[in-house]
């Protein structure tokens, strides 16, 4: 069990980290808001971003469930003020002056549940919400993390189009949790600290749709061909281990609310104008032929100011690209479709 003192001292860490570059200008006023918030990933989601220090403003958003969490995590003696906002009625309250908007609202994924199982009921929930973000809060980045991600995104971008405020560069499909898998599994095999591991992760981000570039990890590591394989697998089929390993009672929540607060944080380090801030993520590109493809991107004041091309890949990554251009393209068409209905 970690130590009081341990806990202290590793959120000391993330502060220091996030306040980096700050010595001499203060740092910006900024607006959070999470709308999900009092569900399985909003809630350790919610934790997180009140530990962030460049949250000024936490907005906490959900159908039921709200003003507890809101008052849980209010409780915490960090600089964001919190308040939560519960029933459709004051979604455009929570909205109002975000600077980014977090999404994990929807329904989680069960056993033997596909992520187009999930789609008819969460397609539905991001609809609506991002309606509400194009009405009162046009200019915030978006950070969707509502499966299925990949037709998720392509709907917000639908929704946004219609309501004349989408661009391009600030909505962002939240794949970070196939990095960090990519990176946990991968620094056990090479044997090298974990800190100091980066794998970039293409694609999508959903089985066969996750890509990670194994070939461009840093440190390098020679890992034969099979080992390459396992791991390439095991990444693509994380949320399913985790699924099965809770046994019907939930899914990826923790680590998901982890991935979604560096995604975040990385966002607001942009904003504030830190340089050379670079996530993978999935959004509008010209990287492939698809009009929605994850990468690495360059974030800054305006959302993403440089999608990254994917670099040079090795036989299996080519044939994984490949593989995966039909299944991603049937899932940005079944978005598109959802949101012209």
């Amino acid at each position: 069990m970690m130590k009081p003192s341990m806990l202290r001292s590793a959120v000391s860490r993330c502060s220091q980290l996030s306040r980096r570059g700050y010595a001499t200008n203060p740092v910006p006023e900024r607006k959070v808001a999470v709308l999900g918030a009092a569900g399985g990933i909003g809630q350790p989601l919610s934790l997180l971003m009140k530990l962030n220090p460049l949250v000024s403003s936490l907005s906490l958003y959900d159908i039921a469930g709200t003003p507890g969490v809101a008052a849980d995590v209010s409780h915490i003696n960090t600089r964001s003020e919190v308040v939560g906002y519960q029933g459709e009625e004051q979604l455009g309250k929570a909205l109002e002056g975000a600077d980014i908007v977090i999404i994990p609202a929807g329904v989680p994924r069960k056993p033997g549940m596909t992520r187009d199982d999930l789609f008819n009921i969460n397609a539905g929930i991001v609809k609506g919400l991002c309606s509400a973000i194009a009405k009162y809060c046009p200019h915030a980045l978006v950070n969707m993390i509502s499966n299925p991600v990949n037709s998720t995104v392509p709907i917000a971008a639908e929704v946004f189009k219609k309501a004349g405020t989408y661009d391009e560069r600030r909505l962002f499909g939240v794949t970070t949790l196939d990095v960090v898998r990519a990176k946990t599994f991968y620094a056990g095999k090479a044997k090298v600290p974990v800190a100091e591991v980066n794998v970039p992760v293409v694609g999508g981000h959903a089985g066969i749709t996750i890509l990670p570039l194994f070939s461009q990890a840093t440190p390098q590591a020679n890992l034969d061909h099979d080992l390459i394989q396992a791991l390439t697998k095991r990444t693509q089929d994380g949320g399913t281990e985790v699924v099965e390993a809770k046994a019907g009672k939930g899914s990826a929540t923790l680590s998901m609310a982890y991935a979604g607060a560096i995604f975040a944080d990385a966002c607001l380090k942009g904003l504030n104008g830190v340089p050379d801030v670079v996530e993978c993520s999935y959004v509008q590109s010209s990287v492939t032929d698809l009009p929605f493809f994850a990468s690495k991107v360059r974030l800054g004041k305006n959302g993403w100011d440089e999608v990254l091309g994917l670099g040079t890949l090795s036989d299996f990554e080519n044939q994984g690209l490949e593989n995966l251009k039909g299944e991603l393209q049937s899932s940005i068409e079944k978005g598109i479709k959802f949101a012209n209905q």
